[in-house]
């Protein structure tokens, strides 16, 4: 069984373990999936994020060890290849949403979202991939290449036909919204190094990551996010491709939407590129700062899986989420913002389940306490159900629905006065998809404390 992924960082699992039980097709990767001891942790009804299916049905298949038991099944057998396609297998992955919270919360660290990403790899070796997972995993490059079709998506989106011609043609539910890329979308200021407010002092200099979403979606994010930074005397400049390469005008981009599609050639191509580019910003002591935990997280962890060595390693250590930076920089003593107080109310704040994944509510707390007299509340609920893409298709948007009603939802209509904060756009989009418009990035908070200031 050839794999499309690196699993060489499981090469020592499970060895000389006798209780491992190990499949013997699959060489790491199946190591990577034998880590998991059958605790059943994950099969509960706890606060915990992981396996948001299984916690919406029931069902112990939807479980990550429940996903495991059926993937050993399949890297047991001699016909492996017919085995992955074996539907209850194919059910139990396409319900996996990918949250990483077995990666923090399963005693083994379990990574289901890499290994489900290996299962699509080889499921898509055999097997087209249809026109809607292309289209999502293509994503970067229409926004960039055809923006015409930001008045079809409105179109869809307001005329009940064309959302059930789409339905039907690409399996997108006729129910739910599609994101709405804007009229213009982000583009990198003229001056490389714009001034910061403040006299220079002994700061790291930034390099600020615009991913593809908030770029075409929602660019007042990074508008906010550089005017914090350099209202805290940070330089920044935002991460370019290199003049001199191919494609050159096109943004860079981490590559994750092509990986959650199984199309590993292609997401290792996208993710050289970003590194590529990103690299002697590295070597010259920059730090890397993003501001979409999903993209940011794909390039720590996900990304070290596709065979680009040191450089991409490198990359990945340099790269702090917007709200890790901030934080790190306030307990070092250097971050001087002056912020005044919000109008009067509460924040409720939830966490993209990649926030979670790598304990960055901790940060969050810690930024959203540098605003005065600032009362804030963490809502206490796994994952919202969007997902990526799943919240929108036809055949997974009643669950996704599901999931956002185990804690979210009420959460939200329980406060309905209250300013709410998502840093990630998948959460934001199934907020407004379920009637609530309120949520918006921590950027753009700062920001507001800011104007607060400016305009006394």
């Amino acid at each position: 069984m050839k794999t499309h992924l690196d699993w060489s960082a499981y090469r020592d699992a499970g060895m000389g373990d006798a209780y491992a039980d190990i499949p013997k097709h699959g060489g790491d990767f199946a190591k990577a999936v034998a880590v998991c001891i059958n605790s059943r942790q994950c099969e509960t009804q706890g606060k915990q994020v992981m396996c948001p299916s299984f916690k919406v049905s029931g069902n112990p298949n939807l479980s990550t060890s429940g996903r495991v038991r059926l993937l050993k099944t399949a890297l047991s057998s001699d016909m492996t290849e017919a085995a992955l396609a074996d539907p209850t297998l194919a059910e139990a992955m396409d319900l996996c949403v990918a949250c990483k919270g077995c990666k923090r919360e399963c005693e083994a660290n379990l990574d289901m979202a890499l290994i489900k990403a290996e299962y699509l790899a080889q499921r898509r070796a055999c097997t087209r991939p249809s026109l809607r997972s292309r289209l999502f995993a293509q994503a970067p490059l229409w926004l960039h290449r055809a923006p015409w079709l930001r008045g079809l998506i409105r179109w869809r989106n307001r005329s009940a036909w064309p959302a059930r011609l789409s339905e039907r043609v690409l399996g997108l539910s006729a129910q739910r919204p599609l994101p709405e890329p804007v009229d213009a979308p982000f583009r990198a200021p003229k001056s490389d190094m714009p001034t910061p407010q403040k006299e220079p002092a002994d700061l790291p200099e930034v390099v600020l990551l615009v991913d593809t979403f908030t770029r075409y979606f929602e660019p007042e994010i990074a508008d906010a996010a550089m005017r914090v930074l350099r209202a805290g005397g940070y330089q920044v400049r935002i991460a370019e491709p290199d003049a001199h390469t191919p494609d050159s005008d096109r943004p860079l981009c981490c590559g994750r939407t092509y990986l959650a599609q199984g199309m590993v050639e292609a997401s290792r191509a996208e993710a050289k590129r970003l590194v590529d580019a990103m690299l002697p910003d590295v070597e010259a002591g920059r730090m890397l700062v993003g501001l979409e935990a999903s993209c940011v997280l794909g390039l720590r962890e996900d990304a070290q899986a596709l065979g680009l060595g040191e450089p991409m390693e490198r990359v990945g250590k340099q790269l702090l989420l917007f709200e890790e930076f901030l934080a790190r920089e306030a307990m070092a003593g250097r971050l001087d913002l002056s912020l005044e107080a919000l109008a009067e109310g509460e924040t409720l704040v939830h966490g993209h389940c990649h926030q979670k994944a790598v304990g960055a509510m901790k940060s969050m707390r810690r930024v959203l306490k540098l605003i005065p007299k600032h009362d804030f509340a963490m809502i206490d609920a796994g994952c919202c159900g969007m997902a990526g893409t799943f919240g929108i298709e036809a055949e997974h948007a009643e669950m996704a629905g599901n999931m956002a009603e185990l804690g979210l939802m009420p959460a939200l209509r329980e406060k309905p006065g209250a300013r709410v904060v998502a840093n990630g756009f998948s959460c934001r989009q199934q907020m407004q998809a379920l009637g609530d418009d309120r949520p918006r990035h921590l950027a753009v908070l700062l920001a507001e404390a800011l104007e607060s200031e400016a305009g006394d």
